[in-house]
C-alpha cells in the first residue's frame, strides 16, 4: 500500500510538472516525510550569444524524467545478479557508467589566474593500464599506487583486506602509513569508494572493500566499465519493473492507500491472520504479516539519521570530455561521477559533493541538455551553498557556452552505509509487525537493501526456504530472452 499517486516512493522519478508537485507535497507534509526544504529554480532562458544553436531553454516537461535516486547499479553486486534469476532484467534497459573524475585544480599562475584557464578536472584511474596512462602522476606515485591495488585486488579476495592491516583507522592515515601513499592521490581513492564523508571520517575498513568492489566489477559485463544506471529513471526505473514482475506472480500494489490503524487479534480463531488493517478509504484485509517503512532510527539504534542536500539540476550543455571511451570496443557511457573535496571548495572540513553527469541517452533530458545530480553529507543552506558551487565551478572548467535552466533542491534524512548496518526490527508485544529501516543514501546500490528484503521473504514463506530460490522466477507464458 503506497499513500501516492506515483509509484517508487522516495524513490520516484519525475517530469517538470510532476517535480512542482512533488515539491508542494513534501513542503506540506514534512513532519511525516524524510524530505523537507524542497523548492524549484527557473532561470534565465535568453539565447547564448555566443552560440545561438546552443538550446538555452526548457522543453516540455514530459520531456524530462528527473530521479529522486539516480543510484547506479556495480556489476559484481547482489541485485545485478537478482535481476537475471529472476528475469527482470528483460524489462529494463541498462547504460554504461563512465569514468570517475576529481576536482583538483593547479596553482594558477600569475599571467592566467581565471578558474577553467587551467586544467582542473582529472580522470580518477580504475585499473593498471589507467595508472600508467595518467600523465599527472608521478611515476613514484603509479608504483605506489600499483601496489595498493595489488594488494586491494590480489586473487585470494576473501583474505584481501585481513593480515596484519589495522583498518579502523581514517582511510587517509592507512594509505599514508601502510602504502606511503602520497596526499594528492588520497582523494581518487575516497571517490571510488563512494564515501560520502571526509577522509578523516571514512575508516579504511569501510573504503576498501568498496574500492575493491569497484575495480572488480570493471570488465565484468563488458570493457571498459564496472557500473550501469537503468534508463528513463534509474531506481524509479527499476521500481517499475519490480512492480510489473510481482502482478504478473499475483501481488498487488496499490497505489493512492495508505493503513488508517490496524487490530490486533489474539484469539485462536485469528490463528492464521492476526492483523486486521483498516484502510484510509474505508475498507479492510486481514494479513499474517505487515511490514512498514520507518522514516526514523529505531529505538536501539546508537546510529542517528543524517540529512543531505540534494539537488537535480537540467544544464544546456552535453560536457563531452566527462564521457570517454575507456578502451576499444567499450560502449559510449551514459554517466559520469565527479567528485569535489570540500576543501577544493573553500571549506576543508566539509565532506565531498558529489556529481553525477546523465547525458541524454539515459533518457532523462533531450539532446543537446544533461542533468546533474548533486549530493553532500551536509542538510541546509550550508549543504545547497557547496552544491551550487560545485555546478558552477563544472561548467566553467569545462568552459562551455552553459547555463543551468532547471534545478530543483532538497534536503533527505536516511542512512548512509558508513554507519552501523542496517536491519529489519520486530515492534514490541507484536511479533508479526516489521520495520524496514530508513533509506539508504548512498550513491551506489547497497547490497544490504537486498539482504533486508531476502529476510523478510523469509519470514513469510518460511524458514525452511532454501536460500538459492530467492529471486528465482520461473519463466511466464510467452516470455523469452528475445
Amino acid at each position: 500500500m503506497d499513500s501516492n499517486q506515483y509509484y517508487g516512493g522516495s524513490d520516484a522519478a519525475f517530469s517538470l510538472d510532476e517535480a512542482q508537485e512533488w515539491v508542494d507535497k513534501v513542503n506540506r507534509d514534512t513532519p511525516t516525510s524524510p524530505f523537507k526544504d524542497a523548492s524549484i529554480f527557473k532561470h534565465d532562458t535568453s539565447p547564448s550569444p555566443d552560440d545561438p544553436s546552443i538550446p538555452h531553454k526548457l522543453a516540455s516537461s514530459r520531456a524530462y524524467t528527473l530521479s529522486l535516486s539516480p543510484y547506479f547499479l556495480y556489476a559484481r553486486s547482489q541485485l545485478m545478479s537478482a535481476l537475471v534469476s529472476s528475469k527482470v532484467f528483460r524489462q529494463l534497459e541498462f547504460m554504461a557508467v563512465g569514468s570517475w573524475w576529481i576536482y583538483a585544480p593547479e596553482q594558477p599562475d600569475s599571467k592566467n589566474d581565471q578558474l577553467g584557464a587551467e586544467k582542473v578536472l582529472y580522470r580518477v584511474p580504475g585499473n593498471r593500464e589507467d595508472v600508467f596512462a595518467a600523465t599527472h602522476i608521478s611515476m613514484k606515485s603509479k608504483r605506489t599506487l600499483m601496489r595498493l591495488l595489488r594488494h586491494i585486488t590480489k586473487p585470494n579476495e576473501g583474505d584481501a583486506l585481513d593480515g596484519d592491516d589495522d583498518t579502523s583507522m581514517p582511510l587517509n592515515d592507512y594509505l599514508a602509513s601502510q602504502f606511503s601513499v602520497p596526499g594528492e592521490l588520497h582523494n581518487p581513492l575516497l571517490s571510488l569508494s563512494l564515501s560520502q564523508l571526509s577522509q578523516q571520517d571514512t575508516s579504511a575498513s569501510y573504503a576498501l572493500p568498496r574500492i575493491q568492489r569497484h575495480l572488480s566489477s570493471i570488465g565484468h559485463l563488458g570493457p571498459g566499465f564496472g557500473a550501469v544506471i537503468a534508463k528513463y529513471g534509474g531506481g524509479a526505473e527499476l521500481l517499475q519493473a519490480a512492480c510489473r514482475a510481482s502482478a504478473v506472480g499475483g501481488g498487488v500494489y496499490a497505489l493512492d492507500t495508505h493503513l488508517d490503524d490496524f487490530l490486533w487479534r489474539t484469539g485462536s480463531e485469528y490463528s492464521e491472520h492476526r492483523f486486521l488493517l483498516k484502510l484510509a478509504n474505508q475498507g479492510s484485509v486481514q494479513a499474517k504479516h505487515l511490514f512498514t517503512m520507518s522514516d526514523t532510527s529505531p529505538k536501539e539504534s546508537s546510529s542517528p539519521l543524517v540529512e543531505v542536500a540534494r539537488s537535480i539540476s537540467v544544464v544546456s550543455a552535453t560536457f563531452p570530455s566527462l564521457f570517454p571511451i575507456a578502451v576499444e570496443g567499450a560502449p559510449v557511457p551514459a554517466t559520469a561521477v565527479l567528485m569535489f573535496p570540500g576543501d577544493m571548495l573553500g571549506s576543508p572540513k566539509s565532506p565531498p559533493v558529489y556529481l553525477q553527469i546523465h547525458s541524454s541517452d539515459t533518457g532523462e533530458c533531450p539532446h543537446q541538455q544533461s542533468v546533474i545530480y548533486c549530493s553532500v553529507a551536509l542538510s541546509g543552506p550550508e549543504g545547497h551553498a557547496l552544491i551550487e558551487s560545485a555546478v558552477d565551478r563544472l561548467i566553467r572548467a569545462e568552459r562551455l557556452p552553459a547555463s543551468v535552466l532547471w534545478s530543483l533542491r532538497y534536503t533527505q534524512s536516511g542512512r548512509l552505509s558508513n554507519s552501523e548496518p542496517r536491519r529489519l526490527t520486530v515492534e514490541d508485544q507484536i511479533p508479526d509487525l516489521y520495520h524496514f529501516p530508513p533509506s539508504s543514501l548512498d550513491l551506489a546500490f547497497e547490497d544490504d537493501t537486498l539482504d533486508l528484503v531476502k529476510e523478510a521473504w523469509k519470514i513469510v514463506v518460511g524458514d525452511e526456504v532454501d536460500d538459492a530460490d530467492f529471486m528465482v522466477f520461473d519463466d511466464r507464458e510467452g516470455t523469452s530472452d528475445q
